[in-house]
């Protein structure tokens, strides 16, 4: 089970990279992508539904709707700001406020534990601390004079890491009440409605390529919300996290092998950190 949230992990990396380059295009508007996107979500995710479908009457009681409707609305807000940002700027200016997504999760989480007392939330010290750390040294080692330039995406980046950790965060309130691809298929399905009643794209515009590419995202996007989701349910939200971590250290050592990069001492040390503050949450 700790395997999956760091595979999760390199599928949201590969993710993110054909997100961008399919924004890269001019024809494809924010508006256009946004309705795209979840639909693509919804088309693969259809024919396995059935045999994953899992939804308790719990589901359907008036509080847990309203949670629902809040998690849609973080949702929505967190993916119009992330596109926004993606279609404006390089990936490597927006870094350091998209890996504010962990640390923003951890911290909420932990807010999330003193309101909610049934176990949901972990409030084991020798869980969270080691969280707090990974997290802190991931994003100061992205961190440097040049990235630190306010620009409205890195703006966006920054508030679309915020609202999907709300949107995660409080998923966890009414997740035992569904299978995680019931979740997650329900989600995207009115995301989905909500986003074409409000922005009438004509998704004739994408092209078969572009289209293609977007099924592919949407499939990558699926596979690791499932895996993060079932991930909140057998480890917690803040382990979980904390082990997602470990995989910008592969990704380093993948593009060490197989792109040349170089590795810097900064990311040795920071890779350190990570590594023992999971040994740690996992040993101790």
């Amino acid at each position: 089970m700790i395997y999956l949230p760091i595979f999760g992990g390199l599928i949201s990396a590969v993710g993110t990279i054909l997100e961008k380059f399919t924004l890269n295009k001019k024809h494809i508007t924010i508006k256009l992508y946004m309705v795209a996107s979840f639909l693509a979500i919804v088309l693969v995710m259809l024919p396995f539904i059935t045999i994953f479908w899992k939804i308790s009457p719990q589901a359907l009681i008036p509080k847990n709707l309203i949670i629902f409707s809040i998690i849609i609305i973080f949702s929505i807000i967190a993916n119009l700001f992330n596109i926004n940002a993606l279609k404006h700027a390089n990936i490597t200016k927006l870094e350091p406020a998209k890996i504010l997504e962990p640390l923003f999760t951890i911290l909420l989480a932990i807010i999330f534990s003193f309101f909610v007392t049934n176990g949901i939330y972990e409030r084991n010290l020798k869980v969270i601390i080691p969280a707090i750390i990974a997290a802190s040294a991931l994003l100061i080692s992205h961190v440097d004079k040049s990235h630190l330039k306010f620009s409205k995406p890195f703006i966006f980046a920054t508030l679309a890491s915020l609202f999907y950790a709300l949107e995660l965060v409080t998923t966890r309130l009414i997740l035992d009440h569904y299978s995680p691809a019931t979740f997650y298929f329900t989600r995207c399905l009115i995301i989905t409605v909500i986003s074409f009643a409000i922005f009438r794209s004509n998704l004739k515009e994408l092209g078969t390529k572009s289209s293609l590419i977007i099924l592919l995202i949407g499939a990558l996007w699926a596979f690791y919300r499932v895996l993060i989701y079932y991930g909140y349910l057998q480890l917690g939200i803040i382990f979980t996290t904390l082990i997602i971590l470990l995989a910008p250290i592969l990704v380093y050592i993948f593009a060490h092998i197989f792109l040349k990069e170089k590795i810097t001492p900064k990311i040795i040390i920071t890779s350190i950190i990570i590594l023992a503050c999971v040994a740690y949450a996992i040993l101790m």
